[in-house]
């Protein structure tokens, strides 16, 4: 079985456009106008394909405390939003605290940085998204 590393990962998980992988790898790799980065490791593989979050949290259990997948809901969706997850394991009780939501390229620094430093907490990201699911920043 292939194996993804420990720290974030942004695994591609859906192969029908190859043109929006590349645009998605070039948002999340342009700095903001303040400087910050999303700190992830790309993970370009069809042995992914098919991806979901739950195997995502069996295959990275410790190491970063988020990873992000680029579904073909990212990939055919106009702004590319990514699913962001907690991929730290969690009691059966914080299931629903630890829910998985949708990201903006432009935003996932704030949420790659914040909570691998610990410095914001995964309900402050939970509270922001908007009525369709999606963080786009404060």
């Amino acid at each position: 079985m292939t194996t993804l590393p420990r720290e974030s990962v942004l695994v591609r998980t859906w192969f029908g456009d190859d043109d929006a992988w590349e645009t998605l790898v070039l948002e999340v790799g342009t700095p903001n106008e303040d400087g910050f980065l999303a700190y992830v490791t790309l993970v370009d593989d069809p042995a992914f394909e098919g991806l979901d979050a739950e195997a995502l949290k069996e295959m990275q259990p410790g190491g970063a405390t988020v990873s992000f997948l680029a579904d073909e809901t990212t990939l055919t969706s106009v702004e590319h939003p990514v699913l962001a997850v907690w991929v730290l394991p969690t009691s059966d009780d914080d299931q629903a605290e630890y829910r998985s939501f949708r990201v903006v390229p432009f935003a996932l620094w704030s949420v790659e940085n914040n909570i691998n430093i610990a410095n914001m907490d995964w309900a402050d990201f939970t509270g922001s998204v908007g009525d369709d699911g999606v963080f786009r920043g404060f």
